[in-house]
């Protein structure tokens, strides 16, 4: 019942921004940087088929959750923690709470032919050489994103601990600004790999020169992402956000590894 009304609003939602003079400007949706190629490719097919652009920023989730509690103009918010969209809720700066878009995975991502991978067992095999090899010539950093911010940072310095390996890893981490960016720096030549986001390791662009293993979901808390919609939202965000919630946005999000409801 719940989802045949939600299908009736965005399609009247649709039918009523088609026939509306174009808007002055695109809104401006914040999204957490793991959505960057999930999310694009859905925007893409929302702008198919009702018309409709969207400007699309990505970073980090806790820089936007402060950026929005500032004023800044994002009209719908993507968080890949949840807990940045209810601390807006309660202040005062969003539409609702919001609704639980994905559940995330983690994963250990190196350059293809950087060495063997790890095995599921052993995800974390590889830091473990990294430290071994620090008197070598090999590569050893190790990328995540920055824990203070990026919740795929902190999700990283979780498994770490689980495993036994984050104080002793401390002069070979290099901190991403967000999940995105870790994930170039795990493919740069000096790194012996990292921990991103399992979307990252499954878009086209990356996945042509790495290869990953899944971090078991027991090692870190879950990456339960929400999204909501801003004080400033208007009809096309409100109509994106729907479209997200449906099965073709839903499945896009599959497509990238996310779980879904």
């Amino acid at each position: 019942m719940l989802k045949a009304k939600l299908m009736h609003g965005l399609l009247l939602a649709c039918l009523l921004l088609t026939s509306a003079p174009a808007l002055a400007g695109a809104p401006i949706v914040a999204a957490a940087s793991d959505l960057q190629f999930a999310l694009t490719e859905a925007a893409d097919q929302f702008r198919e088929e009702t018309g409709h652009d969207l400007r699309l920023n990505f970073g980090s989730s806790g820089n936007f959750r402060r950026q929005i509690a500032q004023g800044a103009p994002f009209e719908l918010y993507l968080s890949a923690d949840e807990r940045y969209v209810q601390a807006l809720f309660e202040e005062g700066h969003t539409k609702g709470e919001g609704v639980i878009y994905a559940i995330g995975r983690l994963v250990w991502l190196q350059r293809a032919g950087q060495g063997d991978l790890p095995r599921e067992d052993a995800p974390l095999s590889a830091v473990q050489d990294a430290l071994e090899a620090q008197a070598s010539d090999a590569p050893t950093r190790i990328a995540l994103a920055n824990p203070e911010h990026a919740p795929y940072g902190v999700a990283a310095q979780q498994a770490m601990e689980h495993a036994g390996l984050w104080e002793q890893t401390e002069p070979l981490r290099v901190l991403g600004e967000n999940v995105s960016q870790a994930a170039q720096f795990a493919l740069s030549d000096d790194a012996r790999g990292g921990l991103v986001a399992y979307s990252l390791a499954l878009a086209p662009a990356l996945n042509e020169r790495s290869e990953y293993v899944l971090i078991p979901e027991s090692w870190h808390e879950p990456l339960r992402q929400r999204m909501v919609l801003t004080n400033q939202a208007g009809d096309v965000a409100t109509a994106f956000y729907q479209w997200l919630q449906q099965d073709e946005g839903q499945s896009i999000l599959r497509t990238y590894g996310f779980s879904v409801e």
